[in-house]
């Protein structure tokens, strides 16, 4: 098979570039992400606009893992998963994929709604459902062995 090469480009936005290279979903998501403070080139805040070159490092902080990235190919649209390797090189700290791991196995990255904890109002439900008053207890009745009142 012919493996395709992508047309080497010295200059992108940063924003299209973080798309373009499948770092970011959408380029709003990637914007959002600049003006927040989530992204730096080589170590300095960045604006969506900024125009990014070959050789400059791009750090991306998506919770709780900091990415680092080396633009080879600055490009402004968006390629296959399989061209990846033609866009950038991933410098990312092997410690932070060690912390990645760590939150993984912790549970809290990724816990599907509605699991963990309950909420105040679902505390509450569970207390309510399972309180003696609802089933006829009381605590002076625990001692009787006959649960029946007919015979008074």
């Amino acid at each position: 098979m012919e493996e395709k090469r992508l047309k080497l480009q010295e200059t992108a936005r940063l924003d299209k570039w973080l798309w373009a290279a499948r770092i970011f979903k959408t380029r709003t998501m990637a914007a959002d992400a600049c003006k927040n403070g989530r992204v730096t080139v080589n170590g300095a805040n960045a604006k969506p606009s900024r125009t990014v070159k070959l050789g400059e490092t791009v750090s991306v902080k998506k919770a709780p893992v900091t990415y680092s990235f080396k633009i080879i190919n600055a490009i402004e649209s968006r390629v296959g998963a399989k061209l990846i390797g033609q866009v950038y090189e991933n410098v990312t700290d092997p410690k932070q994929y060690e912390l990645l791991e760590m939150s993984r196995i912790s549970g809290f990255v990724d816990r599907a709604r509605g699991t963990g904890r309950p909420t105040k109002k679902d505390r509450r439900a569970m207390d309510s459902f399972v309180e003696p008053v609802l089933f006829g207890w009381d605590d002076e009745d625990e001692d009787d062995e006959d649960w029946n009142d007919d015979d008074e």
